[in-house]
């Protein structure tokens, strides 16, 4: 059976973009993969985190990922930072790496002009994402559009790697959701759905209850035309509901527009509500069951103890390949 991993970072409160761009498929593929999916509490630490609440974020994750439908009898699931040999990886692999390809990382780019005093993990974390995959020989990344180039900067590294050492490293590939890959603001449609947007006017959170989920469904910023049609250069208010309506109903895009042909705005908006809290219900009822139960730690000892084992064995053969330690007979 092939690998796969992909981990989120606790840094926000997951939203339904998160749901549907990265939880959602996971959901799909542990049925089909050898899966494993980590809480990234290293990757969130690039920025500083206080560290009661980003515990307390890292444990509703978890929760949450039950609570969505993630099985441990089907995927590993842990925390990156309990396994030191992600940070062991990721050294080596550092010196494996150029500056000018971190240089063109879009996310750094973007980040380095709104903020001057950026810690070096942010900028170098490309090189732990790529050490996340590779240390399970995971050849396949399941990521949202936004992600991508890190797999590529993953590619790349790999490449580099088994060319001066030999094959030691598996090539990963991305996988990234026909639909909904990239959920928009509901306030800003031309901007990503964040976990970390103040009052989260524009973002539907996986916690947020009934009413608020209808109110903000209900405001958000469509245009004048009242035609239920996908086209995300002149519409993409509307367009980005039709996107959620489509991903959380298994329907095409087509058939969306089919559906809702002769509908009006208010009438869509409130169908799009009914789905949405349809969807969101059983999760957060399974996750108030869980988020205070011995689940969650029974659940991360049994993956933790798992990946280290994996992680160890992959490490010591990296090490050995670039030359690292004693020469043993």
């Amino acid at each position: 059976m092939k690998k796969l991993v992909s981990g989120i970072k606790p840094t926000g409160e997951l939203t339904l973009g998160s749901y549907i761009g990265a939880v959602k498929q996971y959901i799909e593929l542990q049925k089909e993969y050898d899966s494993y999916f980590f809480v990234a509490d290293l990757h969130a630490i690039t920025k500083y985190q206080d560290p009661k609440e980003l515990r307390e974020k890292t444990k509703k994750i978890v929760a949450l990922y039950l609570a969505c439908g993630l099985d441990p009898k089907q995927a590993t699931i842990y925390l990156q930072s309990e396994n030191p040999y992600h940070s062991h990886l990721s050294w080596i692999l550092s010196c494996n790496t150029y500056l000018g390809e971190l240089n063109r990382m879009t996310q750094y780019k973007d980040q380095k002009i709104k903020d001057s005093n950026l810690s070096v993990g942010f900028y170098t974390y490309p090189v732990l994402m790529a050490a996340d995959i590779v240390i399970y020989d995971a050849e396949y990344v399941p990521v949202g559009e936004d992600q991508v180039q890190h797999v590529e900067l993953a590619r790349d590294i790999v490449q580099r790697f088994n060319k001066r050492y030999g094959n030691k490293l598996i090539m990963p590939e991305s996988i990234v959701p026909k639909i909904g890959a990239r959920i928009k603001d509901l306030q800003e449609p031309t901007k990503k759905m964040s976990k970390s947007d103040g009052e989260c006017k524009g973002s539907i959170l996986l916690l947020d209850d009934e009413k608020i989920v209808r109110k903000k469904v209900m405001s958000a910023i469509t245009d004048s035309d009242n035609l239920v049609k996908y086209d995300v250069k002149n519409k993409p208010g509307i367009s980005n509901l039709i996107t959620i309506y489509s991903s959380l109903s298994n329907l095409s895009i087509k058939e969306v527009e089919t559906e809702f042909i002769d509908k009006n705005y208010g009438e869509f908006k409130t169908a799009v509500a009914d789905k949405i809290v349809e969807v969101l219900k059983p999760i957060q009822d399974k996750y108030y069951e869980y988020i205070n139960s011995d689940m969650i730690d029974e659940v991360l000892d049994q993956g933790i103890k798992k990946v280290t084992v994996i992680a160890q064995k992959k490490c010591e053969l990296i090490a050995k390949a670039v030359g690292l330690g004693r020469q043993k007979c």
